[in-house]
């Protein structure tokens, strides 16, 4: 199956679903005979991830593949972006403790809570939602219901959670198989499972 490129992406399946490189990507257009598009679009992201907001166009410029008329289309759209767009206040997902952050409600529930974190293409939180309550095995946990938050969210990637009243955090036989259910699915929806947490009171572990 050929790679969905990131401008079919985005017609598909909106902008929140793109990294920031495929979205760089789409920005710069196309590579040249010494570096490619995705070379120049990882330069980029790292030069947003030194020097954020203060970015320049000498900055630009001194990147390997991008000459003056493109650095000052992608100066001018940065500084559009600060004059008129809010700065987004959703919190960055971007480590199983950051995630833990926001299951801390169902860490000590008398019943199983299975929950999904969606998220967009630059990991930020787009919704919280809890999926299933009770006793959970594979046949609860359905693809189905799980992705549905994420497909309605345009997601790139969701993280799904749940809690052991027993008070155990190592994973059963049942969470494992359920993990690699949902991991197969989200690869044919074209959504990424990050990570499945399990948690008790007091820890918690990935699976």
């Amino acid at each position: 199956m050929s790679q969905i490129m990131p401008r079919e992406k985005l017609e598909k399946y909106g902008a929140a679903r793109l990294s920031d490189v495929e979205l760089l990507r789409i920005v710069i257009g196309s590579g040249n005979k010494q570096v490619s598009a995705e070379e120049i679009a990882k330069s980029i992201k790292k030069l947003l991830r030194e020097k954020g907001s203060s970015i320049t166009y000498h900055d630009l410029l001194n990147i390997k593949g991008i000459g003056p008329a493109k650095a000052c289309e992608m100066v001018s759209l940065f500084e559009l972006g600060k004059r008129y767009l809010m700065p987004a206040d959703r919190p960055i997902i971007s480590s199983t403790s950051a995630a833990v952050e926001h299951l801390k409600n169902i860490r000590d529930k008398k019943q199983e809570y299975f929950v999904v974190l969606t998220l967009d293409g630059a990991s930020r939180l787009i919704n919280n939602t809890v999926v299933f309550q009770g006793t959970l095995n594979q046949s609860l946990v359905h693809p189905r219901e799980v992705f549905a938050q994420a497909i309605e969210d345009r997601a790139a990637s969701i993280i799904v959670a749940h809690n052991h009243p027993s008070g155990s955090v190592e994973p059963s036989t049942e969470d494992i198989a359920i993990t690699n259910k949902l991991k197969e699915a989200g690869e044919l929806l074209g959504i990424e499972v990050i990570d499945h947490i399990l948690l008790t009171k007091d820890e918690h572990k990935s699976i």
